[in-house]
């Protein structure tokens, strides 16, 4: 099912452009995440440094949850949309929409941050020998 290019109060903020901007950042993320990965086990870094892979991969999982969501976190922080171009945000007005779209900025976070821990939890897990 397709999600409307239009904004829905705590559903949808973000258009394609956005939305590419969004997968971007997940897939920047990610290969900082691998890199670091890849260095901390060659060069046998202890397991409580390998839990910062955490922040590489909450970036990850926020720009891939926001494409799939078509849904901003910081916009919703904000009180703005964009389904335009880069920079061309409108304001949302109505508090009860705004309320919604702190919700669903609230949802994407805290699943990008279990995603983010159970992933560090694994990295510093696995044994380096």
């Amino acid at each position: 099912m397709t999600k409307a290019a239009v904004y829905q109060p705590g559903v949808c903020n973000i258009g394609p452009v956005e939305i590419r901007k969004r997968r971007m950042s997940g897939w920047l993320g990610l290969a900082i995440a691998v890199v670091f990965l890849a260095v901390a086990f060659a060069l046998g870094w202890a397991a409580p440094w390998r839990l910062l892979v955490a922040l590489p991969v909450f970036l990850s999982a926020q720009g891939f949850l926001q494409a799939a969501f078509h849904f901003c976190v910081g916009f919703a922080s904000r009180g703005l949309y964009n389904f335009g171009e880069l920079g061309s945000e409108e304001t949302v007005y109505e508090a009860e929409f705004r309320k919604k779209d702190q919700r669903k900025a609230l949802l994407i976070t805290v699943l990008a941050f279990a995603i983010a821990a159970a992933v560090a939890v694994v990295a510093a897990l696995i044994p380096v020998g």
